[in-house]
């Protein structure tokens, strides 16, 4: 079965972020995307990936 991908406003909600702070995200090349035809969408294992190395949970350990 294939990926689901997620929307904007799935992404935000999993992320417990505004909309706004996505395009934001987006803009600055932050967050991974892609877009089909002019909608952003995101794969839930890249996000997840993401969180990861953006958090602080693997720094703490390290220490």
């Amino acid at each position: 079965m294939p990926e689901q991908l997620l929307t904007i406003k799935e992404i935000a909600k999993y992320l417990n972020i505004d909309r706004f702070t996505v395009y934001r995200l987006l803009a600055q090349k932050r967050l991974p995307a892609f877009k089909v035809g002019n909608q952003w969408r995101f794969h839930r294992r890249m996000i997840a990936a993401w969180l990861m190395r953006n958090s602080n949970i693997q720094k703490e350990r390290l220490h």
